[in-house]
């Protein structure tokens, strides 16, 4: 597996509970994690592995020590985490702090970023995706470093 990938559609049902994709679940096993760390940031939230997020807090950390907004930031994106185990049915359950926050109602999004995935209220994706297209895709120095990318 290649990490995380691709975008698809899905709902969040009632009681905060998510199917993660199957294609998203393979990668979860071979990371060798049976569920999943939420966070929140840029008003979506960010899933990774167990062992990934052990990563990402052990950079924040390091990071952490060399400035005050380090330190903000790190108790905003670890203070805010929920740890979600997949149940049986290969959903996770988002909890109400996290769900609100990233106001997830009923259509989402699971977007796959590599190393994590994302969730994403399905309107908020779609201005995301149109700001990308219609203002950064405009922006010189955002069109000369994608194409250092070979893009």
């Amino acid at each position: 597996m290649d990490g995380f990938f691709g975008a698809s559609d899905h709902t969040i049902d009632a009681k905060g509970r998510i199917i993660v994709p199957s294609r998203f679940r393979q990668v979860l096993e071979v990371m060798g994690s049976d569920g999943v760390v939420v966070s929140r940031m840029d008003k979506a939230l960010f899933v990774y592995s167990y062992g990934r997020w052990g990563e990402v807090v052990g950079k924040m950390d390091s990071q952490a020590e060399k400035s005050e907004s380090m330190r903000r930031f790190r108790r905003f994106f670890i203070g805010n985490a929920a740890k979600c185990p997949l149940d049986k049915q290969g959903r996770i359950l988002i909890p109400p702090k996290l769900r609100t926050y990233a106001a997830l109602e009923k259509d989402i999004v699971l977007a796959g970023v590599t190393d994590h995935f994302e969730i994403w209220d399905l309107d908020k994706w779609d201005a995301e995706n149109k700001l990308m297209e219609d203002e950064d895709m405009n922006i010189e120095e955002v069109r000369n470093e994608i194409a250092k990318l070979g893009l």
